[in-house]
Parts: C-alpha cells; sequence; structure tokens
C-alpha cells in the first residue's frame, strides 16, 4: 500500500498530472448514534506545509487541536459542513455523508480543479474527483479535512453533553459504547439521537 511519501495523485489516471488547486475531504461522525455528520475540504499551501499531519484518529486530542489552528492558519482555505440527524435519518448516512462533503467542497473560498476523497465514494461535484481508500494516510490534504473534521465534531458533542448530560456525549462521542447504551435504555432517545439507527430504535421501542 503506497505511503504519503509514495503516493502521486498521477497515480488516478489521466489528468492528475496536470497542475491546478486540489482539495483534500475527509468525514467524522458516520458511525455514532447522535449528532450531525461532519466532513471538511482543505486545500493546502505547498509553500506552507504542515510538519505532522495524519489520519485523525492516530493523533492525541491535543495534537489534533494544534493541528487544527495550524491547517486553519496556513491553508490556501478549508472549510466544514455537515448533514444533520434528520437528514441522516431521511437520506441514510451514506447519502448524508456525500451531502456533507459536496456542501463542504462548495464552502471553500477558492474553486478546486480536482478534489480527492477520503473512502471508495465520492459527492457529485463540480470537478472530477477521485476517492482514495485510506486516503486519509496518503494525502496531507485529506488527512488536514480528517483533523478539522474531527475536531470539529468532538467541539459538537461537547455541546450536546452540555444540553444533554445524562448520556456522556463528551467521553462517548456519540458512539455505542456500553454506557451510551445503558443510557439509551435507562432515558430513551434524546432529540439529537439518529432514530434510523439499530440501536435507538430498539430503545425507542423499548420505551412505547
Amino acid at each position: 500500500m503506497p505511503s504519503r511519501k509514495s503516493f502521486r495523485l498521477e497515480q488516478l489516471g489521466p489528468g492528475w498530472e496536470r497542475p491546478g488547486l486540489v482539495a483534500g475531504v475527509d468525514e467524522a461522525g458516520r458511525g455514532p448514534l447522535a449528532g450531525p455528520v461532519l466532513a471538511a475540504a482543505v486545500i493546502l499551501d505547498e509553500l506552507h506545509p504542515i510538519r505532522g499531519l495524519a489520519d485523525s484518529k492516530t493523533l492525541s486530542p491535543r495534537r489534533r487541536e494544534r493541528l487544527a489552528d495550524e491547517i486553519r492558519a496556513h491553508a490556501l482555505c478549508c472549510a466544514v459542513a455537515s448533514a444533520s440527524v434528520e437528514e441522516i435519518d431521511r437520506l441514510n448516512i451514506l447519502q448524508a455523508t456525500l451531502l456533507a462533503m459536496r456542501r463542504a467542497v462548495d464552502g471553500l473560498r477558492l474553486l478546486p480543479a480536482r478534489v480527492v476523497v477520503d473512502g471508495n465514494r465520492v459527492p457529485l461535484l463540480r470537478m472530477p474527483a477521485a476517492a482514495i481508500v485510506k486516503g486519509d494516510a496518503k494525502v496531507a490534504a485529506i488527512s488536514a479535512a480528517s483533523i478539522l473534521a474531527k475536531v470539529e465534531r468532538d467541539r459538537l458533542c461537547g455541546e450536546l453533553h452540555e444540553r444533554f448530560p445524562a448520556y456522556g456525549f463528551a467521553a462517548h462521542k456519540g458512539y455505542p459504547t456500553a454506557d451510551h447504551l445503558a443510557a439509551l435504555r435507562a432515558h430513551g432517545p434524546c432529540a439529537a439521537h439518529r432514530r434510523s439507527y439499530a440501536p435507538v430504535r430498539a430503545a425507542l421501542e423499548g420505551r412505547t
């Protein structure tokens, strides 16, 4: 599997070797039972490289916060967007994630010539786009997007914790941990829970 040092965008096929701005895109929050799914898009500045970019899941929260500050300060532009709990329940999580990604790209101040997305699916965009499996470990711009999306979603989970302290969102970030599932059974779903997810449906049905 190519490392970041060995991976080149021209490996994606004809046209990817041409110059032009390239945006990296990644998401955060597909697996949790609550809260929106977020996506970030980042166009890095080749003249101001950021050291230490990596898949956000491999970084400590403090390191992610510091890198997020650097990305916002030194990237050519970046944007974070979301799809709501209601959109997740109506569309399904995949389509909601692609919607959040498209909104993030549309939110960029500069128009990229091409877009690279972590994973194996790309949103419908105005410009050429390619999906790269494990792209957050191979392409710096995707790593930067993964960091911004994760930091922003963690911040939102802190807000959810303040609104709904009984569920422990600050600790589990909405993922189906044992403590979260126990809280669901004890209190039922709150307004932030995704009703289309099986554990939430089960908790809701158990209280009707």
